[in-house]
């Protein structure tokens, strides 16, 4: 599949290139010489990356007098779905966000298409502001995450936490868990009150993310690197991913999960916490900001009880394309992102900045969602999403959830349905 999408992209673009709908190289265009710099990015522009990095061009534009930014804020499936020929051509920005991973900034940087960073992060210091697990999403040997060179410098990040309404809590006499004994206590409490206790929906990402939290709550760094970068074979038939299946079953029959969420979609989960009606959601951060905005009742976060991996990686990155005539102007916009002030924006507005002062934060809620991030880091935790090793995996975790929260299969046909395609991809990946 890897090799496929390598040869489809190169070829687009010199099929676009022939016809003149776009121009390689950038001899004559302005856009990217040392007196203009073109930045892309696809944050709103009142959530927390893109507060702090409109903070960021003013600061730029302070310290680099005549030079112009031209900044477009682009959709993101624009960029997704055209990033190759885009950066590739005249027309494209000297740094953009572009997604972490394998199969998009590790697709563009085996092309040759993105600037190697690794100098950069050396004499900048990137390599110290950013912990391992931060790092695995920049570095990319071969298109695969987690080692090699740099090509791309995430400035915030994001994880998996439990959501929870702290009204309904006290109305049912349950306190906050730390432990996994705690945890299913807790949720035996909700279902003898009547109170199904995890909102969920099988129809999207959050069935899959739940079942890799419970795996990891048996895991070390060890497994995730041998599951998320090959280093090892998974054996889908036994510990840790035997266990996360089986105890996901097992809380669909002790009634901590609905099953007719399995038709349920993320914002479906999502809504019904907001209305109050779901005591916990396990899901990410990237919920939060709204989740401040919006609802009425007092809730709060806690981490994963027991938990020391975590899911949840840096956030997308920024990426210098490597026909930029501007690398220079770019390197100095990241440095900037970087910068105490701007790592403090992005957590006062319900953003998680990867080297974050929680000093800096004067919101409680967001202060313990920074601290929170940081023990992660810190204690190299994150250890990234389910669905990222092989292209197309997603939908196979979808699919196989599904089907524990209908009961229409059993963990062990389950673990079946998702070992062959996660076997066959990374063979794929490994002959490529």
């Amino acid at each position: 599949m890897r090799r496929f999408r390598r040869v489809a992209v190169v070829a687009m673009v010199a099929a676009l290139t022939a016809t003149g709908l776009v121009a390689c190289g950038g001899d004559g265009d302005d856009a990217g010489d040392a007196n203009v710099l073109k930045l892309w990015h696809y944050e709103s522009a009142n959530s927390a990356m893109g507060i702090a990095w409109d903070r960021a061009i003013e600061i730029f534009k302070e310290e680099h007098e005549g030079v112009e930014v031209r900044f477009e804020r682009k959709a993101f499936e624009q960029i997704q779905q055209n990033a190759g020929m885009i950066i590739n051509s005249s027309e494209g920005p000297d740094i953009m966000e572009y997604n972490k991973g394998n199969a998009t900034s590790g697709l563009l940087s085996s092309q040759g298409l993105l600037a190697d960073l690794t100098e950069e992060a050396t004499k900048r210091g990137w390599d110290k502001a950013l912990s391992p697990s931060l790092q695995t999403t920049a570095r990319y040997d071969n298109g695969v995450m987690g080692s090699g060179n740099w090509y791309g410098v995430p400035n915030y990040g994001e994880y998996v936490m439990v959501y929870y309404n702290k009204e309904l809590f006290a109305e049912h006499g349950v306190k906050v868990p730390t432990t996994m004994a705690e945890f299913t206590a807790a949720m035996d409490t909700f279902v003898a009150k009547g109170v199904t206790p995890l909102g969920m929906s099988g129809a999207e990402y959050p069935a899959g993310q739940l079942f890799y939290q419970l795996a990891l709550s048996k895991a070390d760094r060890a497994f995730v690197n041998n599951y998320q970068l090959y280093t090892n074979p998974v054996d889908f038939k036994a510990d840790p991913v035997k266990y996360g299946a089986e105890t996901f079953a097992d809380w669909v029959g002790k009634g901590y999960i609905a099953k007719n969420s399995a038709s349920l979609k993320a914002e479906d989960m999502g809504t019904a916490f907001m209305s109050g009606k779901a005591p916990m959601i396990v899901s990410g951060s990237w919920w939060y900001g709204r989740f401040k905005s919006e609802i009425k009742f007092d809730w709060d976060s806690f981490l994963f009880p027991g938990n020391t991996m975590h899911a949840g990686s840096s956030g997308n990155l920024w990426v210098v394309p490597e026909t930029s005539k501007a690398k220079n102007l770019a390197y100095d916009f990241i440095d900037i992102t970087l910068r105490p002030e701007i790592q403090a924006l992005i957590g006062n507005n319900g953003g998680v900045p990867v080297s974050g002062d929680p000093a800096s934060i004067s919101d409680e809620k967001d202060r313990r969602l920074v601290e929170n991030f940081n023990n992660i880091s810190s204690q190299d935790g994150l250890a990234f999403y389910p669905d990222w090793p092989v292209p197309g995996y997603y939908d196979v975790l979808v699919s196989g959830f599904q089907s524990l929260i209908n009961q229409s299969k059993t963990p062990d046909q389950v673990l079946d349905a998702i070992a062959k395609p996660y076997q066959d991809g990374v063979a794929e990946i490994k002959r490529d």
